[in-house]
């Protein structure tokens, strides 16, 4: 493998509350070594001085690191779409996007950008060949292991989504996905936006592809994780979900009435 990472990589990762957790997550990141490789942390002001410690890590690593620190609160969704932007308009290919809660295995990451030759999308999966199939060696509580499973199944039965994790948010992606997919278009400015990803990826034919991940719990800190997110995801997608079967109406009648005029 010589020439994957030829063109610059950049890992995004929104942070609220995690000072605690981001120089670990940092240090192994750059353990990597990966080629042309970046960070950028959204931080929105975080109380507990997360971007203070992300501004002394990217001292620490030559300015590897560059922080955008939001004015208050606004949201998951509205982070990614502020730092896929920032990252692409910097020139980055390959982006990579990852909690700062030490719950992805960092040591996927480069098997996940080989597999970036194949795909537009490579998701982290914590689902491999069923709703209920989790990756063996999860330490996940079963309360959280049942919420996620249950909100994969209602999101894919709604949306018509094929990926098993819909609502994974460890993922490789191409930088022409975010080119096209038009990210100020999109609905969700919380947790939401990883199934609404995964379902405008979709609809828009870009191949997306599963890595199975042992998922763990976060040791330190709060998840976020909550029965809202689940329900917010589905409100949105029915919301998606309406509005393309209605473009599509829309489009086969303008089809017929072009054939019967001629």
């Amino acid at each position: 493998m010589t020439d994957q990472y030829s063109n610059k990589i950049t890992a995004i990762i929104p942070t609220y509350n995690e000072a605690s957790n981001l120089s670990k997550l940092v240090d192994q990141l750059f353990e990597l070594n990966l080629p042309n490789f970046d960070i950028l942390i959204i931080d929105d002001n975080s109380p507990d001085k997360t971007a203070k410690v992300a501004e002394n890590l990217s001292s620490q690593y030559g300015g590897k690191i560059e922080i955008i620190v939001r004015p208050q609160k606004a949201g998951l969704g509205t982070a990614y779409k502020q730092g896929f932007a920032h990252a692409v308009k910097s020139g980055s290919k390959h982006l990579i996007q990852l909690d700062a809660d030490l719950s992805h295995p960092i040591s996927e990451i480069p098997i996940m950008l080989e597999k970036l030759k194949t795909a537009d999308v490579v998701v982290g999966s914590r689902y491999t060949d069923s709703f209920w199939h989790f990756k063996s060696g999860s330490d996940w509580p079963l309360h959280r292991r049942l919420l996620s499973s249950i909100g994969n199944l209602a999101i894919r039965l709604i949306s018509g989504i094929e990926v098993h994790d819909t609502t994974s948010g460890f993922k490789a992606i191409r930088n022409n996905v975010i080119r096209n997919i038009k990210l100020e278009d999109f609905i969700c400015k919380g947790f939401g936006f990883q199934a609404e990803m995964a379902f405008k990826c979709q609809s828009k034919g870009y191949k997306a592809i599963e890595h199975p991940i042992r998922f763990v719990n976060r040791r330190k800190g709060y998840s976020k994780m909550s029965t809202f997110i689940i329900a917010e995801s589905i409100w949105v997608l029915i919301r998606l979900r309406i509005s393309q079967m209605k473009k599509s109406v829309f489009l086969s009648k303008k089809l017929r009435n072009r054939i019967f005029s001629d």
